[in-house]
């Protein structure tokens, strides 16, 4: 197996493991992560406590499991609503053409002038925080790129002759898109739904630490954030490290597992390391 393949391997092998301990979380920890002891606030990891307590005594190893539920859930969640508005957008814009298309795509360069996180924050703060809400602006925030890619795709696929020979058979428009097109666009669409998982997650902690994501009470890694950004000059180095450790292991995992799936699914793109995704929105645009 080359050094490349290992790689992969071992991130899905970390991936599988985290999403293991985060749904059967209560098979690992007995303990409630809403539960507040005063009389053991800000223990250090030792006996008792593995990774320690926060300033209200809730155990963090018990808050990381039931934490990461959170987190995974808003990043599948999002992607999901943002891949199937960006297929549908991108399918739609390329198939159809002509001048449907060029407005459709100068829509899409607005959009895609104006920074996501600041579009999230402005959006947010006009919400109450919830994890509905926080999945909903992530989600129709970072649709533009999938739709995109899947314009060039379908560009390309639909001057083939399998989509030509359903076009004179008189299939609509819709059914040419969902069984011809949509299929055979389905490997650069899983590719960018993987790395969008990672970047969900870090817009949730990104959200949650400025106090705009998931409500305190419920435990996700980026809350957990903000209780240790207080706490950390206090001498409690525990309470912002293993959060913050969960959320850099977790994206690099997908990182490296997306990038193993494009050398599996789009070996062409990759060829002698050339990725060809950059080419691909340039000739989108």
């Amino acid at each position: 197996m080359s050094k490349y393949k290992t790689v992969t391997v071992i991130s899905f092998m970390v991936l599988m493991v985290m999403a293991i301990m985060v749904i059967g979380a209560p098979l690992f920890t007995a303990k409630d992560p809403t539960a507040v002891e005063l009389t053991k606030t800000l223990k250090p990891p030792g006996q008792g406590n593995w990774l320690g307590t926060d300033e209200m005594g809730r155990d963090i190893w018990t808050r990381l499991l039931y934490g990461g539920r959170v987190s995974l859930l808003v990043g599948v969640a999002s992607v999901a609503v943002s891949t199937v508005l960006g297929v549908t957008y991108g399918a739609v814009s390329g198939y159809v053409g002509e001048w449907i298309d060029r407005v459709l795509m100068r829509i899409i360069d607005a959009l895609l002038c104006l920074p996501s996180m600041l579009i999230m924050l402005v959006i947010q703060s006009m919400t109450k925080p919830s994890l509905t809400n926080v999945v909903l602006v992530i989600g129709f925030t970072t649709w533009m790129q999938m739709s995109r890619l899947v314009r060039t795709e379908v560009l390309s696929l639909k001057e083939r002759e399998f989509v030509l020979a359903a076009k004179a058979a008189g299939t609509p428009v819709w059914k040419i898109i969902l069984r011809h097109l949509v299929p055979h666009c389905s490997p650069t669409i899983i590719v960018m739904a993987t790395v969008g998982v990672g970047h969900a997650i870090l817009s949730e902690a990104s959200l949650s630490f400025l106090g705009l994501g998931i409500p305190p009470h419920q435990p996700s890694w980026g809350n957990m954030l903000i209780g240790g950004q207080n706490q950390i000059l206090a001498g409690a180095w525990w309470i912002p490290v293993f959060p913050g450790a969960m959320i850099i292991c977790t994206v690099l995992a997908i990182t490296f597992a997306s990038d193993g799936l494009q050398h599996m699914l789009l070996p062409m793109n990759v060829k002698e390391g050339v990725n060809k995704w950059p080419k691909m929105l340039k000739k989108a645009a």
